[in-house]
């Protein structure tokens, strides 16, 4: 397939035609009435470099990589436009840990347009980093290199990984500096900018629909409504206050296996808040992110969070129902009958209990879970983890090679340094050392796996098929992106390039790169 010249292509713009848009073009800090968007153009930068590029996404999208200084390479710097492109910023409100936070909107986020792949799919192109508008809370609107890499680089490895995520296209460096407090304590400092190219069907959250239910904006409440059910999911109608229940049902459903992916790969979003969720079930808006390494289900890491840990791992679940009961109460307007929208919340509910045990059985290189035994052996298995330092995707991971290394009874007495045995050593860490009562626990809980695995007649390579298959060897880890950044900061972007090239194979043996 030849790719295309971005400068080259013809944008569309189905939400701006089907929706009111702000009447002024001032672009200062304001409250918004009774519009969906505002139409806001891109400030330009001063010198912008491409630092990396998704070939992947852009393959799908048609487009071809930018030359150095090249019209396409300004459009993605915010500094040209496509034919049909109409920047604009999105406006809606949202719950933020709890509250309700009134108007919060697209404050360094700009939907260029959207793009009609060469599959016929359609994608919008956002940029974040590319100026201030209207919703920008007198921030600059602006991004710096350190959280535009991390946005860019998991972005693309959730895809990888199989959770449902927006995507990234392009980062680009701006060749002007922003300043920020990157500790929070006070010592603001100037960082490189940067502006990441976001992909999507629709970048549209929940928070887009209660602005408008919370203002009584109810017409078009019901025409954001019809264009999202009409634009991404077909079939679904809205003829009736029963057709936008059975749709918002659909988003719980989306919902439920989004997190449910979460939870498998160890993703912590840590930012939670109504705006921050995708009415299509996507992962979007990467902030301070974190991967469970050590099994501690209270962990969050958005230190703004350190307090009341809201949006820590083990309440991510909860959290989405919770998101869920306020869209629901947006919706109302449309629906009028709320038990109508509890059949939504309940299908999240069980929608979430059988993704999440179907996951966690292919986890164990089980079929499924349900037999008399199984409660037990998960119970205690998350109870060991918690007790013991292990690294939740590493245990996962070196499960399966404990396939084939049943443990001799000789292996139960304690030894008299208390290692563990090599087998459960190489699924923990080497060298653990943990008291008799927890070994004993440890190596019990091992061979009630290897029953349980043999009585389900799988072979021992197709548990191992199964287990590999969606417990990751690769991770985008903090401190690997963190060397990304130090390493672009400098000017070498090829750390990036190489974690990246990695990160989309995460689920293979890789051998050389045991260092990720």
């Amino acid at each position: 397939m030849a790719l295309r010249d971005l400068a080259e292509l013809e944008f569309g713009a189905t939400f701006l035609a089907a929706l009111p848009g702000d009447p002024r073009r001032d672009n200062v800090p304001r409250a918004v009435p009774g519009a969906a968007y505002t139409e806001v153009m891109p400030t330009p930068v001063a010198a912008p470099r491409l630092l990396a590029w998704s070939e992947e996404i852009a393959e799908r999208l048609g487009v071809a990589r930018p030359a150095a200084d090249s019209r396409a390479l300004h459009i993605l710097a915010g500094n040209a436009l496509a034919p049909g492109m109409r920047p604009y910023a999105a406006r809606y409100g949202g719950h933020q840990f709890g509250n309700w936070a009134g108007q919060l909107g697209d404050g360094r986020a700009l939907t260029l347009g959207e793009l009609v792949t060469p599959a016929g799919e359609r994608q919008e192109l956002q940029l974040k980093g590319a100026g201030p508008t209207p919703y920008s809370r007198y921030a600059d609107g602006r991004a710096v290199l350190r959280s535009s890499l991390r946005e860019f680089l998991c972005s693309e490895a959730m895809h990888a990984l199989g959770v449902p995520s927006s995507r990234a296209l392009s980062l680009v460096t701006t060749g002007e500096q922003v300043v920020r407090d990157m500790f929070y304590d006070g010592n603001p400092q100037p960082e490189p900018g940067a502006i990441v190219c976001r992909v999507a069907p629709s970048f549209i959250r929940f928070g887009n629909f209660e602005i408008h239910a919370a203002l009584e904006e109810n017409g078009l409440l019901r025409s954001l409504a019809d264009h999202v059910i009409d634009t991404h999911f077909p079939g679904h109608g809205h003829e009736s206050p029963r057709a936008y229940a059975r749709w918002f049902e659909e988003v719980c459903r989306r919902t439920a296996v989004m997190i449910a992916h979460w939870m498998r790969v160890g993703f912590v979003h840590g930012v939670m808040n109504t705006d921050n969720m995708s009415i299509l079930g996507l992962t979007i808006d990467y902030g301070p992110y974190g991967w469970l390494e050590g099994y501690d289900p209270s962990w969050t890491p958005n230190t703004t969070d350190a307090a009341g840990r809201r949006y820590c791992y083990g309440r991510q679940p909860q959290i989405g129902m919770w998101n869920l009961s306020r869209l629901a109460g947006a919706l109302l307007p449309l629906v009028g009958d709320q038990e109508l929208l509890q059949d939504g919340l309940e299908r999240y509910r069980s929608t979430y209990a059988a993704t999440w045990s179907a996951m966690l059985a292919a986890k164990l290189g089980l079929e499924a879970l349900g037999r008399e035994g199984d409660d037990a052996l998960v119970e205690e298995l998350f109870a060991l983890l918690a007790a013991v330092e292990t690294d939740m995707p590493i245990f996962f991971r070196g499960l399966s090679g404990m396939l084939e290394q049943p443990l001799a009874d000789a292996q139960l007495s304690p030894p008299a340094d208390a290692h563990l045995p090599p087998p459960v050593a190489q699924a923990l860490y080497e060298g653990a050392v943990v008291d008799t009562a927890l070994r004993e626990r440890w190596v019990a809980w091992f061979k009630l796996w290897h029953a349980r695995g043999a009585a389900s007649g799988a072979s021992a390579s197709e548990r191992r098929r199964r287990m590999d298959a969606v417990n990751p060897r690769y991770l985008p880890r903090n401190y690997l992106a963190q060397q990304a950044i130090d390493a672009a900061t400098g000017g070498d972007p090829q750390p990036l390039v190489q974690l990246l090239a990695v990160l989309r194979r995460p689920y293979d043996e890789q051998p050389g790169y045991q260092s990720y």
